[in-house]
C-alpha cells in the first residue's frame, strides 16, 4: 500500500534520517513551534506551562525520594529522617518536593480562576474545562496520599480523619473506610497502598494532561478578549513569541521557588508532622494542607438538613462530604450554567464584580478552614459555604439572563492595533 510522503529535508543528516521514520519533529513543531497562538495573550497565560513545569518536577524529585523511602509504618518516619540527613541532598529532594506541591497547586488555582474570569470554559472548550477539572481531582487525591506518606503526627491523624469521613455513606460506609485503609484502622496496610498510588497517580496525570493540550489544539487558546480567531492576521506562532514569555515567567517563578526551598522550606507545613505518629495521642487541631483548607472549611460548616427537634434527614457528616465534593463537581456544569454569549468577564460589567466576590470568598474559606470551628468562625463559614454554591447555581445563571454585556472588538489585531 502506497501513500504521499510528508517527508521535508532540513539539511540536518541526523534529524532527517529520524524524521522519515518517526516524524517527532514535525508533531513538536506543530505543537509547541509554528503553532497559531491569538496575538493578544497576557501574562495570565503563562500558568499553563508553569504547571508543566511543576508536574515534571513533582515526578522527577519523587522518583529519586521512592528510591530511599521505606513505605512500612515502623520505618517510614526514620526513613525520611535518612533522606534528609544522610542522603547525598537528599534534604533539597525533599525540599524541592513538598515546596513544589505547594506551588504546584498555587499555579493550578490562579491557572483555574484565569480560565472562570475568561470565560476559558465555554463552547467549543467544554471538553477541554472537563480535563481541565479531571486533573485537579487527580491532583487532590496524590497530594493526600503524599502527605501520609512522612508517617508524622498530622499525617497519620489527617489520614484517620479523611478516611473516616468516608463511614458517613449510607450503608456500606464502613465497609468503604476498611476498603480504604486495608483493616480496622490507619496502619501499614494504609501506607502501602498510599505509596503505591501516589507513585502511580502523577503519571495518571501526564496522561490526563496530554488529552488536556490536544482538546486545546483543536480549537485552539482562548484570549482575553473571548472572542474567536477570525484569520491569520490574529495570530502570532507560539515560537518565539509565547515561548520567550513563558521562559520569562518560568524565571521568576524559579526565584520564588528557589527562595523557598533554600530560606523557608517548613513555612507551608505543620510542625506536627516532624513528630513521629502516635495512634495514643490525637494533635490538638487537625489541620489539612493549605491548598485542602477551602474545602475543609465547607466540609466542617455544613450543619444536620432536616428539622430541629423533630428529625434529621440528612446528617453533618454526610452532607459536608456531599458538599465538599459537589464544590469541585459544579464546575463541570458551569459551561451550562453559564450560557452567556460572551466569554471575558472584560464585557460583562456584573459578572466581573461577581467573579471577584467568588475568590474573596475562596480566602475566607481558607481562613475559616485553618482556625477551630468555633465562635464567629462557624457563622464565617457557613456563610462562604452558602454563598460558594450560590455563585454557581444561583448567581452565574442569573447574569447570564440579566446582563448586558459591552460591545465586542471586531478582531482581535483591530483591538490589539487600536491599544
Amino acid at each position: 500500500m502506497q501513500h504521499d510522503s510528508k517527508f521535508t529535508p532540513s539539511g540536518n543528516a541526523v534529524r532527517d534520517w529520524i524524521e522519515f521514520r518517526l516524524p517527532i519533529f514535525k508533531l513538536l513543531d506543530g505543537a509547541v513551534g509554528s503553532y497559531p497562538t491569538p496575538r493578544n495573550l497576557s501574562y495570565w497565560w503563562n500558568f499553563g506551562s508553569l504547571a508543566g513545569l511543576c508536574l515534571v518536577v513533582q515526578i522527577l524529585t519523587g522518583v529519586f525520594l521512592a528510591m530511599h523511602y521505606k513505605p512500612d509504618a515502623a520505618m517510614a518516619f526514620n526513613s525520611v529522617e535518612h533522606i534528609m540527613r544522610d542522603v547525598n541532598y537528599g534534604w533539597l529532594l525533599r525540599y524541592v518536593h513538598a515546596v513544589g506541591a505547594s506551588l504546584f497547586f498555587a499555579v493550578v488555582y490562579i491557572h483555574i480562576f484565569r480560565g472562570l474570569y475568561y470565560g476559558s470554559y465555554k463552547y467549543p472548550r467544554e471538553l477541554l474545562w472537563w480535563l481541565g477539572i479531571v486533573i485537579l481531582l487527580l491532583m487532590m487525591a496524590t497530594a493526600f496520599m503524599g502527605y501520609v506518606l512522612p508517617w508524622g503526627q498530622m499525617s497519620f491523624w489527617g489520614a484517620t480523619v479523611i478516611t473516616n469521613f468516608f463511614s458517613a455513606i449510607p450503608g456500606v460506609g464502613d465497609w468503604v473506610v476498611e476498603w480504604l485503609r486495608g483493616g480496622f484502622a490507619v496502619s501499614d496496610p494504609t501506607l502501602n497502598r498510599f505509596f503505591s498510588l501516589h507513585y502511580l497517580l502523577p503519571f495518571a496525570i501526564v496522561g490526563v494532561v496530554i488529552l488536556h493540550i490536544w482538546a486545546l489544539h483543536q480549537h485552539g487558546s482562548n484570549n482575553p478578549l473571548g472572542i474567536d480567531v477570525k484569520g491569520p492576521q490574529d495570530t502570532v506562532p507560539f515560537n518565539p513569541y509565547y515561548s520567550i514569555k513563558d521562559m520569562f515567567g518560568m524565571g521568576v517563578f524559579l526565584i520564588l521557588f528557589s527562595y523557598l526551598v533554600f530560606f523557608a522550606p517548613n513555612s507551608l507545613g505543620d510542625p506536627a508532622n516532624y513528630t513521629p505518629a502516635n495512634p495514643m495521642v490525637t494533635p490538638p487541631e487537625i489541620v489539612p494542607e493549605w491548598y485542602f483548607l477551602p474545602f475543609y472549611a465547607i466540609l466542617r460548616s455544613v450543619p444536620d438538613i432536616g428539622i430541629p427537634g423533630l428529625f434529621t434527614l440528612v446528617s453533618a457528616k454526610l452532607a459536608g462530604v456531599i458538599c465538599m465534593l459537589g464544590s469541585i463537581l459544579v464546575l463541570f456544569a458551569l459551561p451550562w450554567l453559564d450560557f452567556s454569549k460572551v466569554r471575558s468577564a472584560r464585557f460583562r460589567p456584573i459578572y466581573k464584580w461577581v467573579f471577584w466576590l467568588l475568590v474573596i470568598d475562596c480566602f475566607v474559606l481558607g481562613y475559616v478552614g485553618a482556625n477551630k470551628p468555633e465562635g464567629y468562625f462557624i457563622v464565617l463559614g457557613k456563610v462562604a459555604t452558602l454563598y460558594y454554591f450560590l455563585h454557581f447555581l444561583v448567581l452565574i445563571p442569573w447574569i447570564a439572563c440579566k446582563e448586558k454585556p459591552l460591545p465586542l472588538p471586531e478582531s482581535i489585531s483591530k483591538a490589539v492595533l487600536a491599544s
